[in-house]
């Protein structure tokens, strides 16, 4: 296991093991986060953090959830603040309770919320942690699990720049400035075929 949790009535010590070298502190805190993530990322950025669901495949519901019968749903969603995506959370969820069932599947919470709404602190076990360079940025990920009775997630997390833990909202609102600047060149380099009348916007 690459992370120990550990604390007695006189300290709290997390330990990580196998991390890459040059791993900062925040970057630590991060990949410690235990299913409140998006709630550190927001403290940090001071800005909300909103979930943008890519993708969610689920296995039939023709009983409700049980150890004997699982529901499994395999989801991506983007971390997104202030327009920018800091974080893709490809995952893999085990629901056996009914509890479960109803909180993730039908009133949507997401899986950090839905371990708050349970009123649970999750079993944590980080997995992996590595780092790449993807088109000139460098990217931290780590492969984590998070577990209580009745649901499980099994969550690889990419972190798409490790600049912003770095330079955290000169980061954000130059990426924002990007955006922004991509998007009134796309929109002035417009086919002249392309005409746009009120009654033919698309929805």
């Amino acid at each position: 296991m690459l992370a120990e949790d550990s604390y007695s009535t006189a300290s709290t010590n997390v330990e990580l093991a196998c991390i890459p070298e040059d791993t900062t502190g925040l970057e630590r805190i991060m990949l410690a986060a235990q299913g409140d993530l998006q709630r550190l990322m927001s403290s940090y950025f001071g800005h909300p953090i909103f979930i943008d669901l890519i993708y969610a495949h689920c296995s039939s519901r023709l009983t409700p959830a049980s150890p004997e019968n699982p529901i499994t749903q395999s989801r991506q969603v983007h971390l997104v603040c202030a327009s920018c995506t800091v974080c893709v959370a490809t995952s893999t969820v085990t629901i056996t309770s009914p509890q479960c069932e109803r909180l993730f599947l039908d009133e949507k919470f997401p899986i950090g919320q839905t371990f708050r709404r349970l009123n649970r602190t999750p079993k944590f076990s980080l997995l992996n942690v590595e780092t790449q360079a993807i088109d000139g940025k460098r990217e931290l990920r780590r492969t984590y699990r998070l577990e209580t009775e009745g649901f499980v997630a099994e969550i690889l997390e990419v972190f798409p720049d490790r600049d912003m833990f770095v330079r955290g909202e000169a980061w954000l609102m130059e990426r924002r400035a990007n955006l922004d600047t991509t998007c009134t060149i796309t929109t002035d380099t417009k086919p002249e075929w392309l005409s746009v009348r009120k009654e033919n916007v698309v929805h």
